[in-house]
């Protein structure tokens, strides 16, 4: 069997549609355990899920994701139930608040050791900078439009996405 490339895909802004569920973060304190919940209910983004079923042609599929470690089975179950082809899934450990451009890199070169990564896929514009300068080729996913400041912020001050 030939080994192939690894086509890697962010999930919320990329994948999944997490506009809804922004409310949560929109308040004083932020309901972390309410957003996360709400996760199983992101609509799918449609740009994201066909460039990932057009990349699962040529290349093995794997999710890094800012998403909590607890939240595996969910979203497993939602990359299934949204057609999704299977692929690794790796996510930020429990506990683990550094910012996304910070882990998302570390967890990608661990996923790419010995494996030629065709694309990296990612709507935050600081986790594509960090995957280019870690000399990774990228796709902005800009299709979900501007990422809003509550959520920008939870990705580079509270590390929780």
């Amino acid at each position: 069997m030939a080994w192939r490339s690894l086509a890697v895909f962010d999930l919320d802004g990329t994948l999944t549609d997490t506009r809804h569920r922004l409310r949560f973060l929109e308040r004083a304190p932020r309901d972390w355990d309410a957003f996360f919940a709400a996760a199983a209910d992101d609509p799918p983004l449609a740009r994201g899920v066909a460039l990932a079923v057009e990349h699962a042609a040529t290349s093995d599929l794997a999710y890094v994701t800012g998403r909590p470690e607890g939240l595996r089975g969910a979203t497993r179950d939602w990359l299934g139930a949204h057609g999704l082809p299977p692929g690794e899934l790796l996510m930020r450990r429990d506990g683990d608040r550094r910012p996304a451009r910070v882990t998302k890199p570390e967890l990608l070169r661990r996923l790419a050791r010995g494996r030629e990564v065709a694309v990296v896929v990612d709507d935050d514009v600081l986790v594509c900078d960090a995957y280019r300068r870690a000399g990774f080729r990228v796709v902005h996913a800009d299709w979900m439009g501007t990422a809003p400041t509550v959520l920008e912020e939870a990705q580079e001050n509270e590390g929780r996405t």
